[in-house]
């Protein structure tokens, strides 16, 4: 497993999600990752907290490293603008 730090500035503002980091196989699978820690492709709909999947092209990945033996795929912390 790897671990990857997605950001977007798609949705900005108040109360919503910035930057996630998560722990995935892949880039493409990081990606599809919410910062809710539910996998974007099953979402119906969009949020107005975080890019829906149809704009899943919106989210920029940077590779960090290899992560922990025996982390579990998902989000490790976000960065949450509250309002």
């Amino acid at each position: 497993m790897k671990l990857y730090l997605l950001s977007q500035n798609e949705v900005s503002g108040y109360d919503t999600y910035d930057s996630i980091v998560v722990v995935a196989e892949n880039e493409e699978e990081a990606k599809n990752i919410s910062p809710y820690n539910k996998d974007l492709s099953e979402v119906t709909g969009s949020y107005d907290t975080w890019v829906g999947k149809d704009n899943i092209d919106k989210i920029k990945v940077t590779y960090l490293g290899e992560a922990k033996e025996g982390l579990e795929k998902g989000v490790i912390i976000h960065s949450f603008n509250a309002g």
